[in-house]
């Protein structure tokens, strides 16, 4: 199989190092493409295909995935459109619906995917739609990213919630843990220490709620006693607003995607 990226920013080489490390493809079959090919350097090193060339580097591809920002899609696809007939196009370009995807490329099985940047490190959150694909092209994609972490199939039309929470979602996180580490050195650790508490914790607590299937209530109470610690800081927490802030923000976030385009 072989597979091209079509604009390897920071979305498209997390993929491109996902399926390296996934050991999915050999370096020898990525074919990555970029404006500027600097950034790419590490992987050329390794054997992977560098080009600015977006037409060589689609032809005779089984996948080519989209990964460009929106305004210059257009553009590319007078470069490449006529080279997709009969390949899987795996878009992950915001704002684009398969309806509109499908008007511009002809002759293509296109999807759509929003997997987040833990995709580097085979740990996405990988949202899927497709409108007219085969069961054995579904099977293919979705095995693709199942590979780089979980993946799931949604209607296209809740792409846009799916990149808020999904994608989004890592930066939402990273902004806990690094309030988590504030907090940890203003009660007295290094900010080291308090990085690697706050990262372990809050990757038990994800793990804790996958395994067990477990709403994430259930494991609070697990860890609220009465009159206890716990209980007092969730209490403070919410006092200042940290659930309603978070949801206002997501909330806020959907609202600006819905409006892109």
């Amino acid at each position: 199989m072989n597979i091209a990226i079509i604009g390897a920013g920071n979305l498209g080489s997390a993929i491109a190092n996902g399926l390296l490390e996934a050991q999915v493809i050999k370096p020898q079959q990525l074919y990555l493409t970029k404006r500027n090919t600097s950034s790419l350097e590490n992987f050329k090193k390794i054997d992977v295909n560098i080009s600015q060339n977006n037409k060589t580097a689609v032809q005779g591809k089984d996948i080519v995935f989209l990964c460009v920002q929106p305004q210059k899609l257009d553009s590319i696809l007078q470069d490449i459109a006529d080279d997709l007939n009969n390949k899987i196009v795996i878009s992950t370009i915001t704002g684009y619906k398969l309806k509109d995807l499908q008007a511009k490329i002809k002759g293509a099985t296109i999807f759509r995917a929003m997997p987040n940047t833990a995709i580097a490190i085979k740990e996405s959150m990988t949202c899927i739609s497709s409108n007219d694909a085969t069961e054995i092209q579904k099977n293919t994609v979705s095995n693709l990213f199942s590979h780089l972490g979980t993946s799931m199939f949604i209607e296209d039309e809740l792409m846009g919630a799916a990149t808020v929470l999904g994608a989004s979602g890592i930066a939402f996180a990273m902004r806990f843990v690094r309030a988590s580490m504030q907090a940890g050195i203003e009660i007295g650790f290094e900010s080291d220490e308090a990085q690697k508490i706050a990262a372990q914790t809050i990757k038990g607590a994800t793990t804790l709620l996958l395994a067990n299937n477990s709403h994430p209530e259930a494991e609070i109470d697990k860890v609220t006693t009465p009159l206890g610690i716990t209980i007092t800081g969730l209490n403070k927490m919410e006092q200042e607003g940290f659930s309603a802030a978070l949801t206002q923000g997501i909330k806020a976030s959907y609202h600006k995607i819905s409006k892109i385009k």
